[in-house]
């Protein structure tokens, strides 16, 4: 997914008049243009990776956003940031299920020899590449935790 994709995909949302699909392009082409002038100012052009970067973030801050307005009692917030979430998880790769990073985390703690909590730096770090975008970091912290406490 590149920044020229996400905008053909807004002129058409724009031409089919859904405004809830286009007010999330815009607000995912501004991060992503936001983005490009934090690494390198005007001559920088996001690349693949970094769209995948910024389009995680903004789906975490959405996550936060929900627990947030869930715990203040403002359903109507929470909704919306539910259905603007949904939109940017088309963008996400396919998410891992917590069954299949178990399989990851037992894999990597026999390839790494890890044995207690004080080896979850060594697990994590050769799980990160593994798990990018694909799972949330939370998730995966918390399994190495629950299967290096073993």
């Amino acid at each position: 997914m590149t920044k020229k994709d996400l905008q053909s995909q807004l002129k058409e949302s724009m031409m089919a008049k859904d405004t809830e699909k286009t007010s999330v392009l815009r607000m995912l082409i501004s991060a992503i243009t936001y983005y490009e002038i934090q690494k390198g100012g005007a001559g920088y052009e996001a690349n693949d990776e970094d769209v995948l970067t910024v389009i995680q973030k903004e789906a975490k801050q959405r996550k936060d956003s929900i627990s947030e307005y869930e715990k203040a009692n403002r359903q109507d917030l929470a909704d919306k940031e539910k259905s603007e979430l949904k939109m940017l998880q088309e963008y996400l790769p396919k998410q891992l299920s917590e069954e299949e990073i178990k399989e990851l985390v037992k894999q990597t703690i026999s390839q790494t020899g890890a044995s207690n909590i004080q080896d979850l730096g060594k697990v994590m770090g050769q799980l990160a590449p593994q798990t990018k975008g694909k799972a949330d970091g939370a998730v995966v912290s918390r399994i190495v935790r629950e299967e290096l406490s073993k």
